[in-house]
Order: structure tokens, then C-alpha cells, then sequence
């Protein structure tokens, strides 16, 4: 089949999931970094609350994604895929979509059942609406490294999964979620006067 016969999801479907798997990289390495940096510092305050806000618009994101991919039908899997692999991929799908709904939504939780609440992009406060609670903030805080666990491991597992789709059965799957080129233009009778062609 030729690659622009594929059938792909809508553009708009494409560009939120390349913008938001991007995000969610640089996200996932900002909350790494966060490790290093003293907890009770300036530095910390300040980049703990960049992470959080750039959170809460990676969230709005997936909802916005997820509002997208509920209103437009996806194109089919492959033909030739087994019944086990098309249940398997609709498991992985909702799996990632729950993770990625928990992670920014218990990251939310957390900061309001502390005192430090947001300071969204560190200029606008804005002040806890839950109370200043250590047991549940430990309790949401645990919950969101676990959600951030559980996704990076079903990322892995769906990049190996579209490299094997790619490499081995070739089935063009990873086309459905690539943006069309554009067509080439047709140079057949370039050589012709601008009148004849």
C-alpha cells in the first residue's frame, strides 16, 4: 500500500499527541531534575512551581485530546493484526489515557492540601483550596510518582510495540498517526510552455 493511502487520524489528533508526547518528555525530566534540588531553598520553590504549571497545561491538553479522540472516530488497526494485539491495543490506549488524566490531576491534589498551594508560573498564587494536610498530601504526592511510573512504562511499552508493527510486520501502523507530506509537484510537462501545460 502506498504510504499516503494509509488511513490516519484527524490533524488536529496528530498534532496533540506529537505536542503532548513531547511535553510529557520534557515534563518527566523537569520532575527528574527536581530531585536535585534541596528541598526548603528558593530554587526549589521556584522550579517545583514551574513544574506544576506547565502541568496543569499539559493536563488541559490531555483533556482537550482525550475530548478529541471521544468526538472523532480512529482509523482502523490493521487488517492483518490478531484479535489478542487489538485488544491488547485498546488495554494500552485507555491505560495511558487514565495515567495521563491521574498524573497532572493528583500532582493538582497534592499541591492544595498543602500550605504552599501554586504560584502559577511564579507570579500568580493561587491559594489552596484543601487544608494543610502531610497525610494526604503524602497520599496524592505517592500517588502522583506512581502514575508517572506506570506511565513512562506503558510509553515504553507502546514505542516497542508501534518498532515492532514498523520493523517487523510492516504494517504501516506508526502512518496513521504521521503527518501527510505534502504532495510533490507534478513535473511532467515542466519542460512545456506555461500555455501548454
Amino acid at each position: 500500500m502506498d504510504a499516503s493511502s494509509y488511513p490516519r487520524y484527524t490533524g488536529t489528533a496528530i498534532a496533540l499527541h506529537w505536542l503532548i508526547a513531547l511535553l510529557l518528555l520534557g515534563q518527566f525530566a523537569f520532575g527528574l531534575m527536581l530531585e536535585d534540588i534541596p528541598r526548603g531553598t528558593p530554587a526549589r520553590g521556584y522550579y517545583v512551581n514551574l513544574h506544576k504549571s506547565s502541568g496543569i497545561l499539559i493536563g488541559l491538553l490531555i483533556l482537550l485530546r482525550l475530548g478529541w479522540r471521544l468526538t472523532h472516530r480512529p482509523p482502523p488497526l490493521p487488517a492483518s493484526m490478531p484479535a489478542w494485539q487489538r485488544h491488547a491495543a485498546r488495554f494500552s490506549h485507555i491505560a495511558l489515557y487514565v495515567c495521563m488524566i491521574a498524573l497532572p490531576l493528583s500532582g493538582y491534589i497534592a499541591s492544595n492540601v498543602s500550605r504552599h498551594g501554586i504560584k502559577f508560573f511564579n507570579v500568580v498564587r493561587w491559594a489552596p483550596w484543601g487544608p494543610d494536610d502531610k497525610q494526604l498530601y503524602a497520599l496524592f504526592n505517592g500517588a502522583h510518582h506512581l502514575f508517572a511510573l506506570l506511565l513512562a512504562l506503558l510509553v515504553a511499552v507502546h514505542v516497542l510495540a508501534v518498532a515492532k508493527h514498523m520493523l517487523i510486520d510492516r504494517d504501516g501502523l506508526l502512518l496513521r498517526m504521521w503527518p501527510r507530506r505534502a504532495a510533490a509537484p507534478d513535473r511532467t510537462h515542466s519542460n512545456l510552455p506555461v500555455e501548454n501545460r
